[in-house]
């Protein structure tokens, strides 16, 4: 099943209302990318590591290597906090604070109520090895950085749901010499982190309904198109 198509499967099933629950406990979920095979961290020969819709199967100990380098308790202050790292040599953040502040300003308020911290994170040699382009933890929703070229190279193709969903966001995949790439420019790698990144990790941050992994991973599939995709392209969404 296609990213749009288990989205739309899981709309048919889910209200119009997402109820909130306290998940502060370790629930690591991420947006994976394929390991780079080239760039300043770049490890030829690697696995590639599981992009969204890769591995769902990993092991607990592989979750658990997922975790992020830095912990913010929960305060239920109310306010969220906005971090920004330097991104390391070789990398960029292809968004800023105020952007995403403007785009969680357009979510509807019981969305961002649970959230505390939006940090973009700085590339780390356990990151580089197991690349990806967001997370939840807890109330907390990292971001991480991208290659200074907006070009990722990688050691496997791509399924048909990662060339569609690249495609909706203005993502190229290209092979050439056995490598697989995928290009983005400036404005398409900033639509993909505001609109499809940020609300999927928005989404987990909500979901207090599943506890499987698969399960969470459909919920904010879902999530990201009808309150990331769909808006962004001036359709009508779920209130």
């Amino acid at each position: 099943m296609t990213f749009i198509a288990q989205a739309t499967a899981y709309r048919r099933r889910e209200t119009s209302a997402v109820k909130r629950e306290d998940f502060s406990h370790t629930t690591n979920r991420s947006t994976r990318r394929p390991v780079a095979t080239s760039g300043p961290r770049a490890r030829p020969g690697r696995p590639a590591a599981a992009y969204r819709q890769r591995g769902n199967n990993r092991s607990e100990r592989t979750t658990d290597f997922y975790a992020q380098e830095d912990w913010y308790e929960a305060t239920d202050s109310g306010v969220v906090r906005f971090i920004k790292q330097r991104p390391g040599a070789g990398f960029c953040h292809p968004v800023t604070i105020d952007e995403i502040k403007g785009r969680l300003a357009e979510l509807p308020t019981r969305f961002t109520q649970r959230l505390e911290v939006v940090q973009l994170s700085r590339m780390t040699r356990k990151r580089a090895l197991f690349p990806a382009y967001g997370m939840q933890w807890g109330r907390n929703v990292f971001l991480y950085p991208i290659e200074e070229s907006l070009v990722e190279s990688y050691v496997r193709p791509p399924t048909p749901a990662q060339i569609i969903e690249a495609k909706m966001f203005g993502g190229v995949w290209d092979q050439a010499d056995g490598r697989w790439t995928l290009r983005w420019t400036a404005q398409s790698i900033k639509d993909f982190y505001l609109n499809n990144v940020l609300i999927h990790e928005i989404g987990h941050v909500n979901d207090e309904r599943n506890k499987h992994q698969e399960d969470r991973e459909r919920f904010a599939n879902w999530f990201a198109i009808e309150y990331g995709y769909r808006p962004s392209r001036g359709r009508i969404v779920v209130r």
